[in-house]
């Protein structure tokens, strides 16, 4: 019989369920977030309750047995929320405390005979690729609340990993970043970057109610991108082909230059 450990999709959450597993010595078991968990007839269910101090003893764990590259790795496949990536990190886990050697033991992420640990390896290249997507591909709008806004919706839970990009770049304005596929956002407030959760409009990203969030000067700029790309945009030289390989398809909603003209 397996036992499933529900958790509630937090990274401190997984990592508290790592302890649980550790301190009750479980074997044959499944991790799953709370919110995705299917009933089973023949699985024992056991819910993970998030213990911040029990997260905190597996991190640092990891640290003394663990690469930092090894460390971030698991950060990074954990953003990718791809189904079952838990059970594939608390094999890397696992693999890491068990290692006697901790000369070896810090080696583990490079062990790509090991399927799982290959498999992270390709999932943290994915996760790292959407990261700088979304470092290059953002636009800002000026809100009238002098507030610069831009939505996203990336393919990962890369948000966490772009903070400090945005926080470097754009350190002399307030600005927020709101991911509308995962409800919450990074907001930057001219001193230090915080997450927030709240309900955004549906209405936000349509161009006729552009005057109602946003600055005029922002419409008219974005008036003169659009128009500035047109005229630049040769008909004859066109490679939608290349285009679409350097800036993918998803991303053209990120873009000023994609939006349909604001006076429509």
């Amino acid at each position: 019989m397996k036992t499933k450990m529900l958790y509630d999709g937090t990274f401190e959450g997984f990592l508290s369920t790592v302890f649980q597993i550790f301190e009750e010595k479980l074997t044959n078991v499944i991790i799953e977030k709370e919110a995705l968990a299917t009933e089973t007839l023949f699985d024992r269910t056991e819910t993970v309750v998030t213990d911040t101090q029990k997260a905190q003893r597996v991190w640092k764990g990891l640290a003394q047995r663990c690469s930092g590259e090894g460390r971030n790795n698991i950060y990074k496949a954990f953003l990718s929320e791809i189904f079952t990536i838990e059970n594939t990190l608390l094999h890397f886990i696992q693999r890491t405390f068990s290692e006697g050697d901790i000369r070896k033991s810090k080696k583990i992420h490079t062990d790509f005979a090991d399927p799982e640990i290959l498999k992270i390896s390709k999932v943290v290249k994915m996760v790292h690729r959407e990261k700088h997507r979304m470092d290059a591909f953002v636009r800002f709008r000026l809100t009238k609340d002098g507030l610069y806004f831009a939505t996203v919706s990336p393919d990962f839970n890369v948000l966490p990993l772009n903070a400090k990009h945005f926080k470097n770049r754009y350190a002399d304005q307030k600005w927020l970043i709101y991911d509308t596929r995962r409800k919450y956002g990074i907001y930057y407030d001219l001193e230090c970057v915080d997450y927030i959760s709240l309900e955004v409009s549906n209405t936000i990203n349509n161009a006729s109610m552009a005057t109602y969030y946003f600055t005029e000067d922002e419409q008219v700029f974005q008036e003169l991108w659009q128009n500035y790309f047109k005229s630049t945009n040769i008909p004859s030289r066109k490679n939608l082909k290349l285009h679409v390989q350097h800036v993918p398809k998803r991303y053209w909603k990120y873009l000023s230059e994609k939006f349909p003209d604001l006076k429509k």
